[in-house]
């Protein structure tokens, strides 16, 4: 900061401190320890299969897009990734108190997550925001385009968000196909089984740029196709062919859902 800079008003400093709480904290040392540990630590315990991590480009931007079972999906991808893997998760998971919200706050931060709001409106667009951030940086960013986890075990339709990160960015976008990964740690359990094993495969990344601009829905929509076209590839699950969405509470919001509109 500069020395005409270190004098504001409150109104101004108010927003220079919003401008830094929006900028994504991307791990630094502390992942690096926890990975240095973690990593082989999971891979000898959980021994998991890893096929295609040579497409992952060592360097540069990449946007990691994989498909969602299980709550371990975001550790399963750092621990068989060849490098830094960055993925945004639930702010609740830092801000906990006492000595359970602490150990909450520094594994995640081990693991290379950033702490995000979620929602939809402009809680989904502030998200896209620190991903772009994190990949103007040349970093790697892991990226789920079904949104949510399935829970009954089939590949959902895509959601636009990391299409048009890839094209705002040119990004290439490596597609993974997690196996397994819902057997280890089914919803609601607490503690990962061991008696399972978990398959990670890498795609090779996809070039995105010739669908059209991050501007244009029809580029976003086909790019994203071809994403969930290249996950299914690997994973082999079933498609389900509609949107992985919570049923509709009010007749509003059933008329949203039935409505033609991008779901990011």
């Amino acid at each position: 900061m500069s020395s005409e800079q270190t004098a504001s008003s409150p109104e101004e400093s108010e927003s220079s401190e919003e401008a830094e709480n929006s900028s994504p904290r991307h791990a630094g040392f502390k992942y690096a320890v926890g990975r240095s540990i973690a990593a082989p630590l999971a891979r000898l315990i959980y021994r998991p299969r890893i096929e295609g991590r040579e497409n992952v480009p060592r360097d540069g931007a990449v946007i990691l897009a994989s498909n969602h079972l299980s709550f371990i999906d975001s550790m399963a991808i750092p621990v068989a990734a060849p490098r830094p893997v960055h993925f945004l998760a639930k702010s609740s998971y830092f801000e906990g108190t006492g000595f359970k919200g602490a150990l909450s706050r520094e594994f995640f931060t081990s693991v290379g997550a950033i702490p995000v709001r979620r929602g939809a409106g402009q809680a989904a667009l502030d998200a896209l925001d620190q991903q772009r951030q994190l990949l103007d940086e040349g970093l790697a960013v892991a990226l789920y385009p079904e949104g949510t986890r399935s829970t009954d075990g089939r590949l959902y339709k895509g959601r636009t968000g990391v299409a048009f990160l890839a094209l705002q960015t040119g990004a290439p976008v490596v597609p993974v196909g997690l196996i397994g990964t819902d057997r280890v740690m089914p919803v609601g359990a607490t503690m990962p089984s061991v008696k399972e094993r978990v398959t990670v495969r890498f795609g090779e990344p996809l070039d995105l740029s010739k669908h059209g601009p991050a501007t244009s829905g029809k580029a976003r929509r086909h790019a994203t196709d071809e994403i969930m076209a290249a996950i299914h590839a690997l994973s082999g699950q079933e498609l389900a062919g509609v949107y992985n969405e919570p049923p509709a509470a009010t007749p509003i919001e059933k008329i949203k859902q039935a409505l033609p509109h991008e779901r990011r």
